[in-house]
């Protein structure tokens, strides 16, 4: 400012600009006007109040504090970068991006995981426990835990041999958790391709969405009883799904999920290469050996734009890897809390 100084108001008019033009120059001071947003448009850049340089100047390493941690998380165990990947997921899809999947039960909160689609289910809280806690160390309350979902999901991907996208911080956590949303809002296992499109509308996400946001279980498993009804019960008549599933897998499915017991046995989703993020996945539902009903619907649901997106990927991994990343960010823009709105949690199991 280049005010004569003719008293001190003036001065002080000069201050109070010059700290509002440094909050929005530095973007861990972001404001993102606005609050809780809605929906989500887009693949890139800054939205609704996030920046990919939120953390450039309060928390310069938060990603590498993260990367740490998840290398060290997936030399224990190689499945934890899918269930990272699936607790965005499922996060995202319930009341936005804003960690409410983290809290536990509490006087005042029923959790989410107790919900159909996550109990006894999702894992990798403790992975997002040691990266909280490693963040706190370098930069107390600076970091949100649901960008640290964001933040692991990508990181997971990146390490399991997946593309990298630039991602949009700035999210804040909420004080609440919706189980009747958890229940209500995550895709099952054994979805028609119907159903799929209509929970992916209902959080502004489209056809290409749900195929390329599918292509996540390129690696990870699943549990016997997500898709026990594909090799028995098919349609309510006792009968194998064997017009669509390849023979020499419905076999070994059978052996290792049999029909009375044997629910928590877990299989590949991808057996092609269980622990690489690539496009195998897509070529696997072209051959019959997809492991879930809400797999093989992607190209046996009889929706032409879906059916076409699975021949795509299954040709081109690197157009696969280009709306994956682009889908992810859109799913990661979904409804986040921003601003003085929510907090930063201290603790990601319970609120401040």
């Amino acid at each position: 400012m280049h005010f004569i100084k003719f008293n001190n108001l003036l001065l002080v008019i000069a201050l109070v600009s010059t700290t509002l033009v440094s909050c929005y120059a530095y973007p861990g001071f972001n404001f993102g006007w606005g609050g809780r947003n809605h929906g989500s448009r887009g693949g890139r850049g800054i939205s609704y109040g996030l920046s990919p340089q939120f953390y450039q100047f309060s928390c310069p390493q938060a990603n590498d504090i993260v990367m740490s941690v998840l290398e060290k998380a997936m030399a224990r165990n190689m499945r934890i970068a899918a269930s990272l990947l699936r607790l965005h997921f499922h996060d995202c899809f319930v009341q936005g991006c804003d960690a409410s999947i983290l809290l536990d039960d509490s006087p005042a909160i029923v959790s989410e995981k107790n919900s159909g689609p996550n109990k006894n289910s999702v894992r990798g809280f403790e992975v997002i426990d040691e990266i909280k806690a490693k963040l706190e160390e370098a930069c107390p309350q600076t970091v949100s835990c649901a960008d640290i979902l964001a933040l692991a999901a990508r990181g997971s991907t990146i390490l399991s041999g997946g593309p990298n996208w630039e991602l949009p911080l700035g999210r804040r956590d909420s004080s609440k958790a919706s189980l009747i949303g958890s229940n209500n809002n995550i895709p099952p296992p054994n979805a028609t391709i119907e159903n799929l499109i209509t929970f992916f509308k209902r959080q502004g996400l489209d056809e290409v969405d749900l195929v390329s946001l599918s292509g996540a279980h390129t690696i990870g498993v699943a549990r016997c009883a997500t898709f026990k009804q594909r090799l028995y019960n098919q349609n309510g008549k006792n009968e194998a799904d064997v017009s669509i599933i390849e023979r020499t897998f419905f076999f070994g499915l059978k052996t290792m999920c049999p029909r009375l017991g044997g629910d928590n046995n877990i299989s590949p989703l991808d057996f092609g290469s269980p622990r690489m993020f690539d496009n195998t996945y897509f070529k696997l539902i072209l051959q019959g050996r997809s492991l879930l009903n809400s797999d093989q619907v992607l190209l046996k649901g009889g929706v032409k734009k879906t059916q076409e997106l699975v021949k795509k990927y299954a040709q081109d991994e690197g157009l696969f890897f280009q709306q994956f990343a682009i889908s992810m960010v859109k799913m990661g823009n979904l409804r986040p809390i921003t601003g003085f709105n929510g907090q930063v949690r201290k603790n990601c199991r319970r609120p401040n």
